[in-house]
């Protein structure tokens, strides 16, 4: 069964995402974005890792289509790091270590901010 969460900033409640993935599993991590056309303004994935890493949390943008925002968090929800991500490119990787990634429409980037705290419900 597919759960999803909706994304806030935890300061001000306002809603990020109204449905992100929870991606939790191999086969969701393993498969993310790839191979996808398109992706609606209020959806998204939000990736789990059991732990905080720089290497473990990185992604590459192989066989997908358009470009996407990357937005990675510690393990309080915090925002470490953000980037434009684009169609192709084989590695981008959180300055800081990360537990969770969420991976969305680029416009996102414009809403987040390193230091923000998320919360996901």
């Amino acid at each position: 069964m597919t759960q999803y969460r909706v994304l806030r900033n935890a300061r001000t409640g306002a809603i990020l995402l109204r449905r992100a993935k929870w991606c939790q599993s191999f086969w969701c991590h393993f498969r993310g974005l790839m191979l996808r056309r398109s992706l609606p303004e209020d959806e998204g994935l939000l990736f789990v890792y059991e732990r905080e890493s720089k290497i473990d949390t990185s992604i590459h943008m192989l066989f997908c289509f358009f470009p996407i925002a990357a937005i990675w968090l510690d393990k309080e929800g915090q925002v470490v790091d953000k980037a434009l991500a684009k169609p192709w490119r084989p590695f981008y990787a959180p300055r800081a270590p990360a537990q969770y990634v969420i991976e969305a429409r680029p416009s996102l980037l414009d809403r987040v901010a390193p230091g923000d705290r998320l919360s996901f419900d």
